[in-house]
């Protein structure tokens, strides 16, 4: 079981993973400036795959819960990242995004009824002071529009988390097709936004259209199954610690590919963030039950006047 646990979190921690090499897809293969249609060509697209390869609709209540789910993980979540990052200095949007982990603990007690760990906020603050290590460069005036959508970003991701664990998956429907709904619902509410914000879709050459497949299906259909389906297994908790892996793929590939260069300070930040996000993974101590009465002989059965019997289709043997 451990070992399937541990191999469960693996694939879950892919997707943020994977998230962590947006920044360097974008910089080095797309066209500049256009964060929303980027938002949109990486969700509307995945999601009608999976609606095309799962065949499955909501039905009843889960329109509703669909539409939430995609606006917080997605329609809303995007545009705010994109803004946030655009309008704040260095890596302070990804400082704010790594606190992600004390949100859903926070929103965990409120929504899902479970009392946050001293170990869990610990672990959280220390995440996100690892992630400022490594990315925030030096001081800057922040904007208060730029900080206020960090804080959006982070807490409607947080809360789609939390919701996705709440409501868990609807019968008759696997994560792949929830992920569908989401991607769709999320693609469909940018669409109106992006096209008003920035105008029409842009001219794509070859490494543009590489860059945004790459994005629509490894780093959207594929990640976000993995996310999601990560939540219902693991709980929402546990998946959200593996988001501080995102800010340090990025630093990673910026370090291997882009030549940027990695100082002590960085590395620190590095192990701090990374041994958090490991010691998020832990999983809590069940309490102790207290050891089962040994069983009386059959003697003390025939000394109480019931009937001894070793068949195992006795009623009190069946339940």
């Amino acid at each position: 079981m451990a070992a399937d646990r541990a191999a469960l979190i693996a694939l879950t921690a892919l997707a943020p993973v994977s998230w962590g090499t947006t920044y360097a897809v974008t910089t080095e293969f797309l066209p500049p400036d256009r964060p929303l249609f980027t938002g949109l060509a990486r969700a509307l697209p995945a999601g009608l795959l999976l609606l095309a390869l799962t065949r499955v609709l909501p039905r009843g209540a889960w329109w509703g819960k669909a539409a939430v789910l995609g606006a917080l993980n997605i329609g809303a979540f995007f545009p705010l990242l994109f803004l946030s990052a655009y309008r704040l200095p260095g890596g302070t949007a990804a400082v704010v995004g790594s606190a992600g982990p004390l949100f859903v603990v926070a929103l965990s007690a409120l929504l899902l009824g479970r009392r946050p760990t001293a170990r869990s906020v610990a672990a959280g603050a220390a995440a996100a002071f690892g992630v400022g290590l490594v990315v925030l460069k030096g001081a800057g005036a922040l904007d208060a529009l730029g900080v206020l959508a960090a804080l959006g970003s982070t807490v409607s991701m947080s809360a789609g988390t939390v919701l996705t664990k709440r409501w868990g998956l609807p019968d008759g429907a696997g994560p792949l097709a929830l992920t569908g709904w989401q991607l769709t619902a999320g693609g469909l509410l940018i669409a109106p936004v992006a096209l008003l914000a920035e105008g029409a879709p842009p001219a794509l050459d070859g490494p543009a259209i590489g860059g945004y497949l790459y994005l629509a299906l490894a780093g959207t259909a594929v990640s976000y199954w993995l996310w999601f389906r990560g939540i219902g297994r693991l709980g929402a908790t546990r998946v959200t610690f593996l988001g501080p892996l995102s800010p340090l793929t990025a630093a990673v590939v910026g370090w291997a590919a882009l030549g940027q260069a990695l100082t002590p300070v960085q590395l620190a930040g590095m192990a701090l963030a990374f041994g958090a996000t490991v010691a998020g993974q832990r999983a809590p101590r069940a309490p102790a039950r207290p050891a089962p009465a040994a069983a009386g002989p059959f003697s003390s059965a025939e000394r109480n006047g019931r009937k001894v019997s070793m068949d195992v289709m006795d009623p009190a043997l069946r339940r």
